[in-house]
C-alpha cells in the first residue's frame, strides 16, 4: 500500500474525531506566535538596557514615556515579558499534551474495536493458518500507531510547516541573506529523508513480523502447557522463544542504527547551516547592517526555524515504523471470511426450539466430490432428543 493511499485511509478512520483533531491542531498553532516572542526580552536587554537603542515598535505605545527612558524600568519590563512568555509556553504545552492524550486514546480504542470485531468475523481456518498471536499482536500493538501517526505525526508535521513559514518570513525581514543561507540546508535534508524512508519501512515490517513470531511461541507454549510439561519440553520452548526474540532484537538494533545515522546526518547538516549563518551574521554586525541584539534574535529564530525542519525530516523518516504497523492492521481489516454475510440478511430472532434442515449439502473444502451430506431434509420439534451417528467412522 502506497503512502498516499495509506494516509487517506487513516484520515477516513479518523473522520469521527476530526473536530477534536481540529482543536488539537489549533492548540499546536499557538506555539508559533509564542515562539516569536521568545527572543524579544533578550533583544530588549542587549539593545535598550545595555545599549541605547529604542524599544521595539510594538511595545512603545503600550508603555508610559517614563518607563521607556529608564534602563531599570526597561529591564523590569524585559524580565516580566520573559516570565509571561515562559508561562504561555508551559500553558500551551500542558493543554496540548492533555488534548493529545484524550484524542489519541479515543482513536486507538475505536480502531482496536474494529479489529476485534473483524478478528471474530474471520473464519477459523484463518486463525488456524496464521495463529491467534498474529491477530492479537495487530490488535494490541499495531492498532496503537493510529495515535502516533495522526496525533503525534501528521498534526505536528503540518504545524511544523506553518511554524517554518512564519520563521522564514521573520528571518527575511531581519536579514534576507541570513534567511537564504539558513534555508540552504533544506535540499540536503529532503535528500536524506527520501533515502532513509524506504529502508526504515522495510526494516520496520521485518521487525513487526519477527516480534509477532516471538509472541506466537509464548502463546502456543502457554496454551498447551500441560502437554509441554508432560513431555518435558520446557527448555525447548524457551529456546524457541529466545531464538525468535534474538532475531527481533537484531532487527530492532539495525533499525535503531538507521535512525541514529539519520539523526546524525540531520544534526551535522543543521550545524553546518548554523555555522554559516553565524559567520555571515558577525560580518553584518561589523558592517553595521545588524545590531548585536538583532543578531542574537536572528540566531534564536534560526534555532526555531531549524526545529521545524528537524521535526519534518525526522517525522517523515520516523513515521515509517508506524506506517508499517498501520499496513498490518489494515491487512487484518481487509481479510474476507470464507463464508461472507449475505448483503441483506435478516437478523436472527430468538430461537423457538424447532430446527428444520432443507436440502442440506456439506463437503470438506470447495471440492463437491468430497461431499459427505447429500440433499438432507428433516424437522426436529421442540423438546426432541436426536442423536446423529457417523456411518463410516461410527463417531457420534
Amino acid at each position: 500500500m502506497g503512502d498516499i493511499a495509506l494516509y487517506r485511509r487513516l484520515l477516513r478512520e479518523a473522520r469521527p474525531y476530526w473536530p477534536r483533531l481540529g482543536v488539537l491542531f489549533g492548540i499546536g498553532l499557538l506555539a508559533s506566535p509564542i515562539a516569536l516572542l521568545n527572543p524579544v526580552p533578550l533583544k530588549i536587554v542587549v539593545d535598550s538596557v545595555l545599549g541605547s537603542r529604542p524599544l521595539p515598535a510594538f511595545l512603545q505605545p503600550l508603555l508610559p514615556t517614563a518607563v521607556t527612558r529608564s534602563p531599570g524600568a526597561i529591564l523590569a519590563v524585559a524580565i516580566v515579558l520573559l516570565l509571561v512568555v515562559a508561562a504561555l509556553n508551559q500553558l500551551q504545552a500542558l493543554v496540548n499534551k492533555y488534548t493529545q492524550t484524550s484524542v489519541g486514546e479515543r482513536l486507538v480504542l475505536g480502531f482496536r474495536a474494529q479489529l476485534v470485531q473483524q478478528a471474530q468475523r474471520l473464519s477459523l481456518s484463518y486463525h488456524d493458518s496464521r495463529g491467534t498471536a498474529d491477530s492479537l499482536y495487530r490488535i494490541q500493538q499495531d492498532a496503537s500507531v493510529i495515535d502516533k501517526i495522526m496525533v503525534e505525526g501528521i498534526i505536528p508535521f503540518v504545524a511544523a510547516g506553518i511554524t517554518l513559514a512564519t520563521m522564514i518570513a521573520v528571518t527575511i525581514r531581519l536579514d534576507w541573506q541570513l534567511a537564504l543561507v539558513a534555508l540552504a540546508v533544506s535540499p540536503p535534508l529532503l535528500v536524506l529523508s527520501s533515502v532513509y524512508r524506504p529502508r526504515m519501512r522495510r526494516q520496520s515490517r521485518r521487525l513487526k513480523k519477527r516480534e509477532s513470531a516471538a509472541l506466537a511461541v509464548v502463546q502456543e507454549t502457554l496454551g498447551a502447557l500441560r502437554v509441554v510439561k508432560a513431555f518435558g519440553q520446557e527448555a525447548r520452548a524457551t529456546d524457541r522463544f529466545v531464538y525468535r526474540s534474538t532475531e527481533a532484537l537484531r532487527t530492532r538494533l539495525h533499525l535503531a542504527l538507521l535512525e541514529g545515522l539519520f539523526g546524525l546526518l540531520v544534526g551535522l547538516t543543521i550545524a553546518a547551516g548554523t555555522a554559516a549563518v553565524l559567520l555571515i551574521g558577525v560580518r553584518h554586525v561589523r558592517e553595521g547592517a545588524l545590531t548585536l541584539g538583532q543578531l542574537l534574535m536572528a540566531l534564536i529564530y534560526l534555532g526555531q526555524l531549524y526545529d521545524p525542519l528537524k521535526t519534518i525530516s525526522r517525522k517523515a523518516a520516523g513515521l515509517q515504523s508506524y506506517l508499517a504497523s498501520a499496513e498490518r492492521a489494515f491487512t487484518l481489516l481487509d481479510e474476507q471470511p470464507e463464508v461472507p454475510e449475505r448483503p441483506h440478511a435478516r437478523p436472527l430472532a430468538r430461537a423457538a426450539g424447532a430446527v428444520t434442515f432443507r436440502n442440506v449439502y456439506f463437503a470438506y473444502g470447495p471440492d463437491p466430490d468430497r461431499a459427505v451430506l447429500h440433499d438432507i431434509s428433516f424437522e426436529i420439534a421442540p423438546g426432541t432428543r436426536l442423536g446423529v451417528v457417523g456411518l463410516a467412522s461410527g463417531a457420534a
